[in-house]
């Protein structure tokens, strides 16, 4: 029988980061994304720590319990990945397989590619790694989905974080249930795009009914972890984004850079992503960027919630690829 999860706090580059824990054995970092929380791991923890790993998962920086710094600069993708790095070597660790869902997925993507010697192996679920463009991203988006692409929306400070806040348990219902397979808009995927004179949740009602795989005790543990930044609950997550062409400009000098070590990818056939510009040309060319790619999985009927709404599926691919990791050492 493995021990219970775990909660703490561990300072990392000047950020106190909440974290959750289970197990003992080689590490596993899973790094959620937007917006979620360490919970969005709660099906992986057991499974994960009964096989032998040690299974960590943050409240990544602005997020949750976490703490959440002032600046918007204070989000880049150098930031988040230099909390990777400092959180596996604050855990007494010189090395982890670090796992990224969402906005967690470019931050495993983007800490493989930089630190190759902390990353033992990488997965990614829902964004696969993305090759840097040769434009500022926000420009190229904007000019095929125009200003109502949700990521140009969230670009304005105060908008999305006072719309998200008001009815914190709304806001996850609507965007949760939304964003997967079980509903009507992701069959087929297509972008998030706000038309003119509509908010943000205007385009996701909130649902009669959850699907299967998330229950209203869920819901409120989500509520409970973002309580602890009120108003500004979802302004740390929405940092992130407006950190996109930032980053685009941060990591010029790694242009050309790929993938070294074994890699995984899961996304659903379902998930929103797969309906961005270009993704279908990354998918059907992960190799070039991954050469160590294990295995690419795609779920039938899944959305983009892949480890919330497929958690057996998921966590059987990530045992697999860690059974069929080389051995340490």
């Amino acid at each position: 029988m493995t021990s219970e999860v775990e909660h703490r706090h561990v300072d990392v580059n000047g950020v106190r980061l909440h974290i959750a824990e289970q197990g003992r054995g080689p590490l596993v970092l899973l790094l959620h994304g937007f917006p979620e929380s360490w919970y969005s791991w709660r099906h992986q923890f057991e499974p994960l720590a009964a096989a032998g790993y040690r299974v960590v998962a943050p409240d990544q920086r602005g997020y949750g319990r976490s703490e959440q710094p002032d600046d918007i600069a204070a989000y880049s993708l150098l930031h988040l990945t230099g909390d990777v790095v400092g959180l596996i070597h604050a855990l007494g660790e010189e090395r982890a397989v670090v796992v990224g869902h969402d906005w967690g997925a470019p931050v495993a993507w983007t800490t493989a590619l930089l630190r190759p010697d902390v990353v033992r192996a990488v997965a990614g679920l829902s964004v696969p790694p993305l090759p840097r463009g040769p434009e500022p991203p926000l420009r190229g988006l904007r000019a095929v989905l125009g200003d109502g692409f949700y990521q140009q929306y969230f670009q304005e400070p105060g908008r999305a974080d006072a719309e998200l806040a008001r009815d914190p348990a709304a806001t996850f219902r609507a965007l949760l249930t939304g964003g997967s397979g079980d509903s009507p808009r992701t069959d087929p995927p297509r972008p998030w795009v706000i038309p003119d004179g509509e908010t943000l949740l205007d385009t996701m009602p909130e649902p009669k009914q959850l699907p299967d795989w998330l229950t209203d005790e869920d819901i409120d543990a989500f509520v409970r972890e973002y309580a602890h930044h009120g108003e500004r609950a979802f302004t740390g997550g929405l940092n992130w984004y407006r950190n996109i062409d930032r980053n685009w400009e941060l990591l010029a000098p790694f242009q050309g850079r790929g993938i070294e070590m074994p890699a995984l990818f899961v996304a659903g056939d379902r998930d929103l992503v797969r309906a961005f510009p270009g993704m279908d040309q990354v998918l059907s060319n992960l190799e070039l960027i991954a050469p160590r790619l294990h295995r690419s999985l795609t779920l039938a009927g899944c959305g983009h919630w892949t480890q919330q709404e497929r958690p057996e599926e998921v966590n059987a691919a990530l045992l697999d690829f860690l059974d069929h990791l080389p051995a340490e050492g």
